[in-house]
This record gives structure tokens, sequence and C-alpha cells, in this order.
């Protein structure tokens, strides 16, 4: 495969490790990556801010390493207060972007905090800091799981947009049907921001399902059993998924998408082998 025309925007994605051996893991998958010379690397926020000060610190430490890093900014167990904070903190260390989510309430918390919808927390940080920071938000070209129908989740989306998104970044999905009939909705909406396709690399069987339960990504059918087939045989799914997943990029970018964010997992080599695969120079 051949991409004549590479698109605009691509980043990756890490969570903040939980181990010293994990910190020393990402240090190695973050400078392989940097290789590539992304727009920025984000970093994720755990469910009730129970990674925020991990999350910082990442953020802190690949900022200092020349890519720009864009931290991940949840509405759960949020106050005005510490997100003002958080977001004073984040400027005076050169952070330009920010990834705003509403979040998943952890089990057993009753309330959000005092933002709870995703657009309320974007238009805060726009009245807080003017367009100091390119603010991204989530798109789900297979519908929230949590939304009741799909026009209340587009209805969702767009207010979130409106808000003072300047860029989206989508779940991971492998249908790119789905993503398509989700920017012909955009377009008809007047939504014109760059929507940036989420890829998930395939590289563990059960936590892919498991993480696709959670979020709402559909697996095809002829993907799972093709899966299941491999049971544990590792190389067969690691080889299928690095197919599977390069031809979705390479249909995705022959159709016009402005860019790639990389779920990477904190993993490198599967990330790296799409990516080559794809002939960027």
């Amino acid at each position: 495969m051949t991409n004549k025309n590479k698109a605009d925007l691509f980043s990756f994605e890490f969570y903040p490790p939980k181990t010293e051996q994990g910190e020393l893991n990402l240090e190695q998958v973050h400078r392989d990556l940097a290789k590539l010379n992304p727009d920025f690397f984000s970093v994720t926020f755990g469910a009730g801010g129970s990674t925020r000060d991990k999350t910082y610190d990442t953020v802190v430490k690949i900022q200092k390493n020349g890519v720009s890093a864009a931290p991940h900014l949840s509405c759960v167990a949020s106050t005005k207060k510490n997100i003002r904070e958080i977001l004073a903190n984040y400027r005076e260390h050169g952070v330009s972007r920010i990834v705003a989510l509403r979040g998943d309430l952890p089990s057993g918390m009753m309330s959000a905090g005092e933002f709870s919808f995703a657009n309320e927390l974007v238009e805060f940080i726009r009245a807080e800091t003017g367009e100091h920071f390119q603010i991204h938000v989530a798109g789900y070209p297979e519908i929230h799981p949590q939304a009741n129908n799909a026009t209340e989740d587009f209805n969702n989306f767009k207010r979130k947009v409106d808000a003072g998104a300047d860029a989206v970044i989508t779940q991971y999905f492998y249908n790119a049907e789905a993503y398509f009939y989700f920017m012909d909705k955009c377009e008809k909406s007047g939504i014109d921001i760059p929507i940036v396709p989420g890829i998930m690399p395939i590289t563990n069987y059960a936590q892919l399902f498991r993480f696709s339960d959670m979020c709402g990504a559909d697996i095809p059918r002829w993907m799972r059993k093709t899966l299941e087939c491999f049971g544990d045989d590792k190389a067969s799914i690691l080889a299928f998924g690095e197919d599977i997943v390069s031809k979705l990029c390479q249909e995705l970018l022959d159709n016009g998408v402005p860019g790639l964010h990389f779920y990477t997992m904190n993993q490198s080599k599967p990330t790296l082998a799409v990516w080559n695969n794809l002939n960027f120079a």
C-alpha cells in the first residue's frame, strides 16, 4: 500500500504508567514513536480523576522532550477550582492542547462533580483561557454506549463542538462506513472542524473484546470469529491485526481523513507496524 498524500494530524495516546517498570517501558515507547514526528501525544485521565497526578507527571515529561503533549481532562469528580489550577499548571509547562471529556463515573460514585457534560467543561476552558488551548473532544461514530438513541448522541456531540472545540478524536472502530456516515451527518449539521479517526491496533483477543464491550465499539462478526480461531496463537493474532488495521487506515486516508490517532496501549511495535505499511516518509 502507498499513501502519497499524508494527512495533517497524527497523534498517539498513552496511559499513565502505574509502576517503575511501566515508566521505563513508556519512556522507550515514547522514544520509538517520537521518531515519527507526531503532532502530539495524548495522555489519559483515570476514572474519577484517579490518575490525575500521574497524568500530569507524564504530560510534563513528554512536553520536556520536545513533542507536544495533550492531557485528557475529565468532568467526573472535577471542580472549577481544580480544573482552573490544572490549566494554569499546564500553561506554565507550555502545554497548548487539551482533550476534554466527560469521563466515566467510578463504581459507587453518585455525583459527577461541578461539570455534568463535556460541553460544560469545554465552555469553562474557553472562558478561563481564551484561545490558548486547542481543545479536542470525543466523537462516537458507532454511538456512545450510554446514549438513549442516535439522535440524542449526535445532539450531545454537536453541543461539545459548538462550545468551542477545535478538533475531534473518535472512538476506535473497524467499520469504515460508520465513520463515513458520521462525517456525512457532521457536514449536514455544519460541523467543519477536523474529525480524526481513532485507531486501535489489535494485539490481544480478550482485551480487545473487553474494551469494545465497554466503549461500544463494534467488532464485525467475521473479525470476531477469525480471532476466536487463533486461540492463544499470538503471532497469528498480531499478523491478522496488522493486516486489518493497515487496510482500514489506508481506506480512511484514501478518502481524505484529516489524520489518525493511535490508541497505543503503551506499546510501540503494533503502531509502528501499521505506520510502516502505510509507507509514510
